[in-house]
């Protein structure tokens, strides 16, 4: 029960990380910004997220 809920979860997270990627990359912040966010979502999966959807580059 714990490998199928830890992989589920593992999964979502994956998904909500490439998708704040992609938006990272349409937003209008500057080269070296987009370049940290991306950085600090991938060290950081859970974390750089939480981070990144509260004072990320917007739109």
């Amino acid at each position: 029960m714990g490998i199928e809920i830890g992989g589920i979860l593992g999964l979502l997270i994956l998904i909500a990380n490439v998708w704040a990627i992609v938006n990272v990359f349409q937003s209008k912040a500057s080269t070296g910004s987009k370049v940290f966010w991306i950085v600090f979502i991938l060290v950081l999966p859970v974390i750089g997220l939480i981070v990144w959807f509260f004072a990320g580059p917007r739109g």
